[in-house]
């Protein structure tokens, strides 16, 4: 059994949607939030059962929370990690194209 509640959510920003680039000259790339602890094998059993496509490669990113003040109280935001996944070409994902 695959634990889907590893993405967290899809990162849909102007950089990801350049790499998923047009028709003609797509990467086939797509970043994922996901759980702090998700290690690679976990986010590519997720991503393929979930969006049913075959991942090829996946590159994770763990990226530090920065401090905030809030009023005279000092915070911090909390870390997160970010999967950039690599679909096998001819491959999409539906949630991506509509955004």
């Amino acid at each position: 059994m695959v634990d889907l509640s590893v993405l967290r959510r899809p990162l849909i920003t102007e950089k990801m949607s350049a790499l998923a680039g047009t028709e003609e000259n797509r990467c086939h790339q797509y970043a994922f939030e996901v759980t702090p602890h998700a290690n690679k094998i976990q986010i590519k059993s997720a991503v393929e059962q979930k969006f049913s496509v075959k991942v090829i490669s996946i590159r994770t990113v763990t990226t530090l929370g920065k401090m905030r003040r809030y009023g005279r109280f000092l915070g911090k935001r909390p870390d997160w990690k970010k999967a950039i996944v690599t679909l096998e070409k001819g491959q999409t994902i539906a949630l991506f194209e509509h955004a």
